[in-house]
Formats: structure tokens, sequence, C-alpha cells
């Protein structure tokens, strides 16, 4: 089956962080292991960085055909998002080096798939993360051996960064995740958004300091299930502006009342939006969602005036039950 994974902000105190090395010398029921480069073996080192660098290869001329051949089957048979990736990439790819950081390889022993993986990578100190920490956290993970590679790329258009979950399939590495990231939105990196997110916080703004600190952390992350010590205490500060009215909450617009669900930060290469997601009975007819999704932006922004300056647009994004959505775009200027 394809390897979704998800990204959980840790929040480590000291005690918490003793916590976490008592469990790491323990032996646990289902054993969670991480080899950082220096505990593997070079066989092994060399196999997980050759495997990476076919793969880029194959992704930077646009080759998803051979690359689902090299997938593990779940993936290979549901491959539709990694053949997007990669023609949305390939321009920005096509000719760039990649250099790999160090790799990790993660074992998980068990019986049945893990609920939920915590692999700690590293050195840990009595506060957690340190400088030498990764931490790799992954829902429902089968049994196995998976190498993690990522790359620093520096692409036509600015640079990325690429990075592989493998499968080890008896002497192969198979591919169990590409993720392809621009590391910036807007031209800016993550260290600009935190720096900006405590402005707003200091101007008592906590709504887009709180939106500008998931972002910070976003991007200083090359794949959302992974945290390290600068995401842990961005976490710990962002929690100081959390705001107490985020989603869900009702919103009242045109009459009516909706149920917002969530609202978080959408980066591109020029901009960065606000995305909202409220919940809808039914989008099929477009012209009446559209204006239940220019409702639901122009009351957000009433309710939320500071965020009008901190993001180019809105998106909301009306959501059926089933699943299916309708989504509508403003930008700022053209809210009245």
């Amino acid at each position: 089956m394809p390897m979704n994974f998800f990204f959980k902000p840790r929040c480590l105190s000291v005690q918490s962080g003793a916590l976490l090395l008592l469990l790491a010398v323990s032996v646990p029921l289902h054993a969670q292991t991480c080899l950082t480069s220096g505990d593997m073996d070079a066989a092994t080192k060399t196999a997980l960085l050759n495997t990476a660098q076919n793969y880029f290869d194959m992704v930077a001329r646009g080759d998803a055909a051979t690359l689902r051949q090299n997938s593990i089957a779940g993936l290979a048979g549901n491959f539709s998002g990694i053949e997007g990736a990669i023609k949305d990439n390939q321009a920005s790819l096509a000719g760039a080096n990649a250099v790999p950081r160090l790799p990790f390889v993660l074992q998980a022993e068990a019986t049945a798939n893990l609920e939920h993986a915590e692999f700690l990578c590293g050195v840990f100190g009595p506060a957690g993360q340190t400088t030498d920490s990764v931490v790799f956290m992954i829902p429902n993970l089968p049994p196995g051996s998976y190498g993690v590679v990522i790359q620093d790329v520096s692409g036509a258009k600015g640079p990325y960064t690429v990075s592989y979950v493998l499968e080890q399939q008896g002497g192969a590495w198979k591919l169990g995740g590409l993720y392809i990231k621009s590391p910036q939105a807007g031209g800016h990196d993550g260290s600009w958004f935190a720096d900006r997110a405590r402005e707003y916080k200091a101007k008592g703004q906590s709504h887009a300091a709180w939106l500008y600190y998931l972002e910070a952390r976003d991007l200083l992350v090359p794949v959302s299930f992974m945290s390290t010590m600068v995401t842990d205490k961005l976490y710990d500060e962002s929690q100081k502006a959390k705001p107490a009215d985020l989603p869900p909450f009702d919103l009242a617009a045109s009459g009516k009342t909706f149920k917002i669900a969530a609202m978080f930060p959408l980066a591109s290469a020029s901009d960065l939006d606000l995305v909202v997601k409220y919940q809808s009975a039914d989008v099929s007819n477009a012209s009446q969602t559209y204006n239940d999704n220019v409702a639901v932006i122009k009351a957000l922004l009433a309710k939320y005036p500071e965020i009008r300056d901190a993001f180019y647009g809105v998106i909301a994004r009306a959501v059926e039950p089933s699943g299916r959505d309708y989504g509508s775009m403003l930008v700022m200027k053209d809210v009245k």
C-alpha cells in the first residue's frame, strides 16, 4: 500500500525528553529503530545513496514509467500523484545537481502495522532534540526496513529538496514515497517566516503570527513527517501565540452559518495564500457554491482583518461529506 505520512508537532519538556531517552534504550513491545549514517555499514549507505541518485535521474528526465517499475506494489498501483509531481517539477529539476544529505534507515519490527511509528535518530539531550537529532513519525507503518534519503537540489527555478522513502525488498531498495518541495515561499525561507511571525506576535496579531509559524515550520523540513530541534523550538514558541478561536468554529455570512473546518497557509513559488475549508452539504451547484465561497472569504477577513496584509489571497473550499470539494480564490486587493 502507498505510505501516507504526516507531521505531528512535538513539544518536549526536560521530563519528556528524558522519557524519550528511556524509551529509546528499553526493549519495547514493537521495536522502532533508527540507524544514522554512522550506524549503518558502508554497503547499505552506498546502496541508499546510489538508489536515490538513480531515482533522481528518472525524475529529472521525466521517466515516470521506469520509476513506477521500481516502486513498491502499493505505490505502483496508485502512481498518479507521483506522476503529477514529476510533471510539475521536471522543468525545475532537469539538468540540476542533487547533493544528498546523510541517509537514515528506519527499522520497524512488529507483527502488524504500527499505528504510530516514531523513530528517534541521532543524539538526544535532557531537553529533547539536539542539533544532531531528527525524529520521523509515520502512521500505520507496515513492519520492514526503510531508508530515507534527502537531496538538496539547485534547480532552474531556485532551491528544492527531493526526498525518498525506500523500502528494502530483497537486495533492492524500492520507492515507497517521493516528495519534491521548495524550501521557499514567495522567495522567502522558513527563518524569514519565523521572524515575521515574531513581529506579528509582538503587535498582538496572533492569527497572522500563528499561521506564519505554521509556514515557517513547514518550510524548515523537507518532509512533513520529520521534525528537528529548530522546528520543535518553533512549535513551543508558536503555542504562546496560539489564538483561542481557531477552527473548527461557526462563521456567519450572507444570512447563513458556515462550519469552518480548517485554516492554513498554502505556499507557491511567488506568493503565500490562506486556505479556509468549510462543510457543505452539496457543491454540485457551482454558481451557488462560488457565492458561498466569496461570502466565507469576506466574513473571514472581517473577523480577522490582520490577515489581509499577511497573505496574497484567500482560497475558500466547500467540502462535501464525500470529500468532493469546490474552491474559489480571491486576491486580497479584490476583496471589498
